[in-house]
């Protein structure tokens, strides 16, 4: 599920079109027809706040642009696209998340809300993913 380089927390993630799932629940799309993505040096990163997907993703599992929205980044404030919401799988935990753009020599960023979603938390010292010590490592959402 995951691997360490140069002190950074890197996760195997699955990508998919939420559209499309639920399209072939309904029988429009077969399984196979599905845009997916897997990509195993996902960042997990605790300072971003949602999943950030480079450019040629968002276009490979062919989502659509919902609004802009201005960000802070290292280089500064800056306008990106927001795109539809895709369900993103790590681990074997899931969850329903939208997608921000980010250019395409950045690597894919799992951000603290989707991190969350899942019941998982970042374990600095062991430069790696754990579930939530809080529920014992189980994955329990609170609703309280």
């Amino acid at each position: 599920m995951e691997t360490t380089a140069m002190g950074k927390v890197l996760v195997t993630a699955k990508i998919e079109n939420l559209r499309d799932l639920y399209n072939a629940k309904q029988g429009a799309l077969t399984d196979e027809q599905v845009r997916r993505a897997e990509v195993d040096d996902a960042l997990a990163d605790t300072g971003a706040m949602m999943l950030s997907l480079p450019k040629r993703l968002i276009e490979q599992l062919g989502l659509d642009r919902q609004r802009t929205r201005r960000v802070r980044t290292s280089a500064g404030v800056v306008d990106t696209g927001m795109y539809e919401a895709v369900r993103l799988t790590i681990g074997g935990r899931d969850c329903t998340t939208d997608v921000i753009e980010v250019p395409d020599e950045c690597p894919v960023l799992i951000g603290q809300i989707p991190l969350e979603a899942m019941d998982y938390v970042v374990d600095p010292v062991n430069r790696r993913l754990t579930g939530n010590p809080e529920h014992g490592g189980d994955y329990i959402i609170d609703l309280f």
